[in-house]
């Protein structure tokens, strides 16, 4: 075998090595989820608009994703979603993993964070039944920047999912484009300590009550910075 694709294969295997390791502490995850969370609601310019966010159905945190790329390239990480419940609070978080690859002359690795906000609640019953390609089963763009940005300009905020990143500290739109989505069934049952919990029942719930304090955490912190629908 070439030392070309034993290079190639070398970096599927460290993606998939890191999404096994990734999901083994939850609570963990939960505080970098509150960490990534925390930190771009306090970029003054480059931020997430409010007017966005406010037309946020949910919104998916997924902290220092991996990308590997040698000829092939592989996109790997895993955090939460959490939706809006109907009397307007935010629900218990589910675990979900990113996955997504390209082809193309490319080398290198990066580790980046993900937010991902979903305007509508199909794309999330999607996830929630089973798993959702970003692009194909929704559609998405790269997120604007800015706390100007407003739906008086000519930004319609018409796609189902905005997507962005984080590196060196600035958020930016990001393509995610292939990328899958899907809820990590085995993290949602060790949290909960619940082995048949659903992601729809765990969506449903917006009660802290049986919610570990690292998740009751990320629910504080969403109601404290990500404004309500007016």
């Amino acid at each position: 075998m070439s030392k070309l694709w034993i290079s190639v294969l070398a970096s599927m295997m460290m993606l998939a090595s890191f999404g096994a390791v990734a999901g083994a502490d939850e609570d963990e995850k939960l505080q970098d989820v509150s960490a990534v969370l925390q930190d771009f609601v306090n970029i003054p310019e480059n931020a997430i608009p409010p007017a966005l966010l406010e037309q946020a159905y949910g919104i998916a945190i997924i902290p220092s994703v991996v990308k590997l790329s040698f000829i092939l390239g592989g996109r790997r990480g895993t955090g939460v979603v959490a939706v809006r419940t109907k009397n307007g609070k935010w629900s218990n978080p589910s675990f979900i993993s990113l996955t997504g690859g390209s082809i193309g002359w490319q080398i290198g690795a990066s580790s980046t964070d993900i937010i991902l906000i979903f305007k509508s609640r199909r794309s999330i019953d999607r996830i929630a039944r089973g798993d959702i390609t970003l692009g194909a089963d929704a559609s998405v763009a790269a997120g604007p920047v800015g706390r100007s940005v407003s739906a008086s300009t000519n930004i319609d905020f018409s796609a189902e999912v905005y997507s962005y990143s984080r590196a060196r500290g600035l958020f930016a739109g990001v393509s995610l484009e292939g990328a899958a989505l899907n809820i990590s069934q085995d993290a949602n049952a060790d949290f909960y300590n619940q082995p048949d919990i659903s992601a729809l029942e765990i969506l449903g719930r917006s009660s802290t009550d049986n919610v570990p304090p690292a998740g009751e955490h990320l629910m504080q912190t969403l109601e404290r910075y990500l404004p309500r629908p007016r």
